[in-house]
């Protein structure tokens, strides 16, 4: 489990590169930045969204705070946005089927 930190409202840069060589397709990845939510309801988004092709989002997007595209193998994207103005732990996942239980992390913001 990764854990990165910021300051409320901080500016934040996010740039994710998919190092390897398939498509996105058959093995995507993107990064998934919610408010803080519970456990079950993270596995809950998870599973929602990997059943949402082809980019794997759902279409209500109101616990979402970022994301980058879905990449596939060699490309990136970088994303810009600032850091929440509230205090507290935002899970951030990969949303492609099968990837959340384990591409997991927390922007603690204080």
């Amino acid at each position: 489990r990764l854990l990165r930190r910021a300051k409320l409202g901080e500016a934040l840069r996010v740039t994710l590169k998919n190092t390897g060589q398939m498509p996105r397709q058959v093995m995507g990845h993107n990064w998934v930045l919610l408010k803080p939510i519970s456990e079950g309801d993270l596995t809950a988004f998870g599973m929602k969204a990997a059943s949402i092709a082809p980019d794997y989002l759902p279409g209500d997007r109101s616990s979402v705070v970022a994301h980058t595209k879905l990449l596939g193998g060699g490309e990136s994207d970088t994303i810009e946005f600032s850091a929440p103005d509230a205090a507290g732990e935002y899970p951030f996942i990969c949303t492609f089927p099968g990837h959340f239980a384990l591409m997991k992390g927390k922007l603690i913001v204080k």
